[in-house]
């Protein structure tokens, strides 16, 4: 009786935990669809009474938004990729290959996952303005080419396959490219699709480092058309700014959705070997 008692009592603790995470979604959603003045009236209301899509014509009228939309995707795909791409190669090396200072290197980069973003903003903008790539979606994707993230999350996951299959596929005249396509990639396949999510979500979500380097309409991604909203309309048009935030959400909350295993069983695997 004890322990049904406690597991309603976490069931009720996690369920209130489900809704504060849920409500800031169903709150943006349901602004979205509702007049000004409603807004101000019952803004904690998730049902609109006067239910209209008019916000969201007037951001399509007022902003290039599928150019916006296609840039962010662009930005977000080729980050993903090419941080996958270095992720997996760094990742392959640090596990089957032995050279001199191996773990020194990789504790140097694992350290670099607490470097503040404030302490490479200025290095990184100085490299950018060097190679005229300011303004230019380039700008934004060159500083994330790589990420330690990446690599820990994989390292551990390679780590989880025998080493004498490696050296059985060597001493038979494997070459490693081979072996990493052949045998590593599918067997690391969830960890692969997981990690890629999570760096997919977070170039989306990015801000503060496209904010420095795009000025143009043009090259805005969704970050930066619902900051604009915001901050100098926030005050009259906020069921905007909510529908430029449901905008923005929609495609990482549908790629969280589909993928959730494969995250959740990635993280759960990183300490595991």
């Amino acid at each position: 009786m004890k322990t049904k008692n406690n597991q309603i009592f976490l069931h009720i603790i996690l369920l209130i935990l489900v809704i504060i995470t849920l409500f800031p979604i169903f709150f943006a959603l349901s602004n979205s669809f509702k007049t000004l003045q409603e807004s101000f009236n019952s803004v904690l209301s998730l049902i609109p009474k006067e239910f209209t899509i008019d916000n969201y014509k007037y951001v399509f009228s007022r902003l290039p938004l599928f150019k916006i939309i296609v840039n962010t995707f662009v930005i977000a795909f080729i980050v993903t990729m090419v941080k996958i791409i270095t992720s997996v190669l760094a990742s392959y090396s640090f596990v089957y290959f032995e050279f001199k200072g191996k773990n020194v290197i990789y504790l140097i980069f694992l350290t670099t996952m607490f470097i503040p973003f404030t302490v490479t903003m200025i290095p990184n903008y100085l490299i950018v303005s060097k190679l005229n790539l300011t303004d230019s979606i380039w700008g934004v994707m060159l500083p994330q080419f790589a990420d330690v993230l990446g690599i820990f999350l994989l390292r551990q996951s390679m780590r989880t396959i025998p080493k004498s299959i490696i050296e059985v596929s060597k001493i038979d005249g494997v070459s490693d490219l081979r072996i990493l396509k052949d045998i590593i990639m599918p067997i690391i396949r969830p960890s692969i699709i997981s990690t890629a999510i999570i760096f997919f979500i977070n170039s989306w979500n990015e801000y503060v480092w496209p904010v420095l380097i795009i000025s143009t309409k043009e090259h805005y991604t969704l970050s930066l058309a619902l900051q604009m909203f915001i901050s100098s309309e926030g005050g009259t048009e906020f069921p905007v700014a909510m529908a430029v935030s449901v905008i923005t959400m929609i495609i990482p909350l549908i790629l969280f959705i589909i993928f959730q295993r494969h995250i959740i069983s990635t993280f759960i695997s990183s300490g595991i070997k």
